[in-house]
């Protein structure tokens, strides 16, 4: 921690007053390369509608809202480890959240684009979602699991842009005048709201701080839970179970988790925090991702036994022509399955061996396969499951060039818009990181 202490105030002088170096314009170009990839693939589908995916009349919803819940997932770390975390006291946090806390908004931007893109013609659907006093006194409907959607994205992202901004304040102040960048200052100056650290506005903080922190902790759970109950509430063969809350809820502090530890590689490798963020702080990522894990391996199980044990034929029989689970272990899907398995349930595992904890490197590799299999995940539960309705048989759903190139713009604007945060503002916590010092001297 002494060297934390002597360091902190250089290393973020040097990463908001230094230029940026080489590795983070690779870093840069290549976001906006995916980017410009999924510009193109909208502008063909507002152009040309949805017909530029590969949907069909069983699966209506393909890779649209299999992205915006892999997006949302990966939004819910960072209220997890600012708020929840706060709320604990657990000091550890404290060299994570203000990264954890832009990931979560960078990630609700990209989560917000698919609901919105999928139904072809957004212009002529979006506004519906949206309680307003018109003149025609049409009002939405309230029973539809897109506006409880609509309610859950816009509340969170509310709130944690808030409890981001909030966390800003008293580094804003305390680098306001200290940077060289005219932009930078003229921002920090009315971004700090005159700022100066008196004791009444220390207080005021503090008090304002945990209230949101309280206000944040429950949207953990009800966000995702929100979003799972747009299967739940469905009779869908897959679908229908109550297994889902707590089950989307664990996948999203996992997948959450593993998008934390990349971006905290990234920016070790981009300013030098290894001081700052170290192997201690991983393996506490790697202790959560366990939990979620076991959490996780439980709901599959679950998810498997209660057909089963209820006897639903068209989810378990295989006699009949479109079985789902038999599909998903044997059929067509059978691959993707084992992949989600492997890296949800098995890889975790190797988190109980403190040399696997230890190992910087093999924690990010173990992470970005996480991620994978939390993104098949949600893709295997969106196809197979509109794939094996009631009504119809088997469509096969193939994702076209346009719908991947969506995907991977999604993911272009993420790590753009975490790129230029980190041209911006401090990359930590740095007056809690000093606090934290202070309170162990």
């Amino acid at each position: 921690m002494n060297l934390i202490s002597k360091n902190i105030d250089k290393l973020i002088d040097n990463q908001l007053n230094n230029r940026a170096g080489w590795k983070w314009y690779v870093y840069f170009i290549i976001s906006l390369s995916l980017m410009s990839w999924g510009t193109v693939s909208l502008y063909n589908l507002l152009f040309s509608g949805v017909g530029e995916w590969g949907l069909n009349s069983g699966n209506a919803w393909g890779m649209a809202i299999t992205n915006f819940v892999f997006w949302i997932g990966i939004g819910h770390a960072g209220t997890l480890i600012s708020a929840i975390l706060f709320l604990f006291r657990q000091k550890w946090r404290n060299a994570l959240s203000r990264s954890a806390e832009a990931m979560t908004l960078a990630a609700i931007v990209c989560a917000g684009i698919f609901p919105i893109i999928h139904t072809g013609r957004p212009w002529f659907s979006i506004y519906w979602l949206i309680p307003y006093p018109g003149s025609n006194s049409v009002w939405p409907n309230f029973k539809s699991p897109l506006e409880w959607d609509f309610f859950a994205i816009s509340s969170y992202l509310i709130i944690s842009l808030l409890f981001w901004y909030l966390g800003l304040i008293p580094d804003l102040g305390h680098y306001y005048g200290r940077v060289k960048s005219r932009f930078k200052n003229f921002l920090y100056k009315y971004l700090s709201l005159g700022w100066q650290g008196f004791s009444f506005q220390w207080k005021a903080y503090r008090k304002t701080y945990i209230l949101l922190a309280g206000l944040a902790t429950p949207l953990v759970i009800s966000v995702h839970s929100i979003v799972s109950y747009d299967f739940a509430v469905s009779i869908l063969p897959g679908w229908h179970s109550t297994i889902f809350p707590p089950y989307f809820v664990a996948g999203a502090i996992l997948s959450g988790c593993a998008m934390v530890v990349v971006i905290l590689s990234l920016l070790r490798q981009l300013y030098g925090l290894e001081s700052i963020i170290n192997e201690k702080h991983y393996e506490k990522l790697a202790k959560v991702m366990i939990a979620m894990s076991q959490i996780i391996t439980y709901a599959y199980i679950i998810e498997f036994f209660a057909p089963y044990y209820y006897v639903v034929p068209f989810e378990t029989d295989n006699t009949i022509e479109i079985s789902l689970y038999v599909e998903r272990l044997f059929g067509k899907y059978s691959l993707l399955f084992s992949v989600m398995l492997i890296a949800n349930v098995i890889l975790p595992q190797l988190f109980w061996f403190r040399k696997i904890r230890n190992s910087i490197p093999v924690i990010l590799i173990i992470s970005v396969l996480i991620n994978i299999g939390m993104w098949l995940e949600r893709y295997i539960i969106v196809v197979s499951s509109q794939a094996n309705t009631y009504l119809n048989k088997w469509q096969d759903y193939i994702p076209t060039w346009n719908e991947i190139g969506l995907f991977a713009g999604s993911i272009g604007l993420f790590f753009t818009l975490f790129l230029i945060f980190t041209r911006l503002f401090p990359v930590v916590s740095v007056f809690e990181l000093k606090e934290e010092y202070e309170n162990r001297k």
